[in-house]
């Protein structure tokens, strides 16, 4: 028997895990659903959050938003993360159980409304949370660091050699918990099994990177419903703020004299990309 919770609210996914109230949690045998029920969650953390569905004994935990330090701590209570689902709680639950439920990206649904716009910081990393790729579909890892805190080092680069990012040039390893989806997926799966000290080089198609460019991520809105929109221009990268806290990162695709449209897929969307990995430490 497997036990899967989903972040719940008034039958829908909710979108932000740290502030969800409650989970609907199901029981599941066979990949069939044969029971199910609503626990609450009390207002409490992420990492409270953690240990309560841990004491619930839940496998996986399927929700909306989520983030790196959340992550880890599913990952510490043994609990699997398919993170950027929404919509009706049943329909996500079935999706899954026929691993044909995939990540979201990161979307917008109130399309302006109760947003905030902040700069966008330069650069780029790979690292942290929401850089995971479908969930349901993407088989488990496995391999010795899977569940364990590791740091690697890597050089990431584009097919005609320009470099995107390294962590070399900030002389600081990436720290991220293996197999939790705080990465990309295939950046998780090259790390999987590698010994500490060994390098190695991998070449990511878009499905193991940062999927495909999505159209439903693509929303206009009324500048005058976005704070600071009217000192936007196009092709600028920003920062959105949902009703829920949570920064969306967006580019300004478009702008008249009182529509501003944004593009919220990933700017490496559709890329396939290359890294140099060397494993340094697992704590």
């Amino acid at each position: 028997m497997k036990r899967i919770a989903v972040t719940y609210d008034n039958g829908k996914v909710f979108q932000h895990f740290g502030r969800t109230e409650a989970f609907k949690v199901y029981e599941v045998e066979d990949e069939k659903v044969v029971s199910s029920e609503v626990i609450r969650s009390n207002g409490v953390g992420h990492g409270a959050l953690a240990g309560l569905l841990a004491d619930h004994t839940i496998d996986t935990l399927i929700c909306g938003g989520i983030g790196g330090g959340a992550m880890a701590a599913l990952a510490e209570a043994g609990i699997e993360v398919c993170a950027g689902a929404e919509g009706d709680t049943d329909e996500v639950i079935e999706t899954y159980l026929r691993g044909d439920l995939e990540s979201a990206g990161v979307t917008c649904d109130h399309h302006g409304e109760g947003h905030s716009c902040g700069d966008h910081e330069e650069g780029h990393s790979c690292g942290g949370g929401g850089c995971h790729g479908g969930c349901g579909s993407y088989p488990a890892l496995e391999g010795r660091n899977v569940g364990k805190t590791v740091r690697a080092h890597y050089r990431g680069t584009f097919n005609d050699g320009e470099q995107f990012d390294s962590s070399y040039d900030r002389g600081e390893p990436l720290e991220f918990v293996c197999g939790a989806g705080m990465m990309i997926k295939g950046f998780d799966a090259a790390v999987a099994d590698m010994e500490v000290g060994q390098i190695v080089d991998v070449h990511l198609m878009p499905e193991e990177a940062y999927g495909q460019p999505k159209p439903e991520a693509i929303f206009s809105a009324e500048i005058a419903e976005v704070p600071g929109a009217e000192d936007l221009s196009v092709g600028q990268q920003v920062y959105l703020t949902s009703d829920y806290g949570q920064p969306i990162p967006v580019k300004v695709t478009a702008k008249d004299e009182t529509t501003i449209t944004f593009d919220a897929n990933h700017e490496m969307a559709g890329k396939e990309l290359n890294f140099r990995i060397e494993l340094v430490e697992v704590l």
